[in-house]
Formats: C-alpha cells, structure tokens, sequence
C-alpha cells in the first residue's frame, strides 16, 4: 500500500497544477493502513482508495475536510500531524463546488430530488422530480453531509453512493461520494458546522 504526506502548500499548488497542467503531485512511502470491514462494496474499489491513515502537517484544524477532486481523495484532518484519507468519487469536469463551505446539515439514509439543473441536463431525471425516498437504492447511499456557504444550501453534498465502482472516477453530477462503509464513519466524526475545503 501507499500514502501521501500532505500539506495545506502541496494540496494548494497541487490543485493549482493539475488545473493548468495536468502534473501528478508527489507520492511517498506507506505509513499506517486503517483497517476496514471489507465488505462486498470494498471489494469493488480499487485498493488505492480504501481508507487510509496518512501523515499530514498543514495548517488545517483538526475536524477539517479536505477534497482534492483531481485526485480523488478526501482527507479528514487529526490531531498529532494525522489525517484519514478516503477514496471518493467525484463531479464531472466543471460540475463540482470549490473553495471552503461548512457541514449546515446532516441525514441519515437521506431523500434525494435531483435539482433543476440536473433536469435540464439529464432528461431522463425526470421520473425522478418528486424525489427518492432514502434507502439501498437511493444515490445518496446511506449518509449525506450537506455544504454550505453561510445560510445558503450550496446543492453540494458529501454523501455515500450505491455504485462503489464509481469510487476514484468522475461521472457523479457534482457532489463528492464515498462507499457507504466511509461516509457512515466519516458521518460519525464529522459535526454539523465543520469547514470544508475542496480543491
């Protein structure tokens, strides 16, 4: 297995650089694996983006989160130059939310309506308008943490997803997801009024 070490600099110009030039930032040696319930989803992702204990010494409070969407992964910030990273799937090109937000909500085992957005893109949404009860075969999986930018619901969501596959590719109408093993334990860490930083 491989980590990273992170820093608040390398997430910045990182992002800065995969959005002008396409560059890879820099990958070093493995630290500490977090075990995890390898369930039937778990399986189904590729091992890179299996939850991770990774080192990290940026300037982020612990509690923060952290997206790097051109590399899919999420890192929840710890106390002692620690974070858990989880692999994430993310919004198609141009489609997902930058720039810091905070949790203004969370759900469990959420409702979804897709947006109007999301109607006008993707027609075939429309049978979905009055919106989808919670559940196994809802798209918001089993957790949904909802971003915001003051009071105003910014129609961006960190949330679990049924298609585990989708886990490191950008296909999702611009939310950030996570297998619903990893959005539950992320859900339990996570409290209402957290900061969120995607780049």
């Amino acid at each position: 297995m491989r980590n990273e070490t992170i820093t608040r600099r390398a997430l910045l110009l990182g992002g800065l650089a995969l959005s002008t030039t396409g560059c890879m930032s820099t990958i070093q040696d493995v630290v500490q694996p977090v075990p995890v319930a390898l369930k039937a989803e778990n399986y189904r992702v590729d091992p890179r983006y299996r939850k991770q204990r990774v080192p990290y010494d940026g300037g982020e409070a612990p509690g923060t989160i952290i997206v790097n969407t051109s590399e899919f992964y999420l890192y929840h910030v710890e106390e002692g130059g620690w974070a858990t990273r989880y692999g994430v799937g993310v919004g198609q090109q141009g489609l997902t939310l930058k720039g810091k937000a905070k949790i203004g909500r969370k759900a469990e085992w959420p409702s979804w309506t897709p947006t109007a957005n999301m109607l006008r893109r993707k027609p075939h949404l429309v049978q979905y308008a009055g919106g989808v009860g919670g559940g196994l075969n809802n798209p918001l999986g089993a957790r949904a943490l909802y971003l915001y930018r003051g009071n105003l619901d910014t129609m961006f969501r960190i949330h679990g997803t049924n298609e585990p596959w989708s886990i490191g590719n950008a296909m999702s109408s611009g939310c950030i997801r996570l297998t619903n093993d990893d959005i539950v334990d992320l859900y339990e860490r996570t409290p209402v009024g957290a900061t969120v930083v995607v780049i």
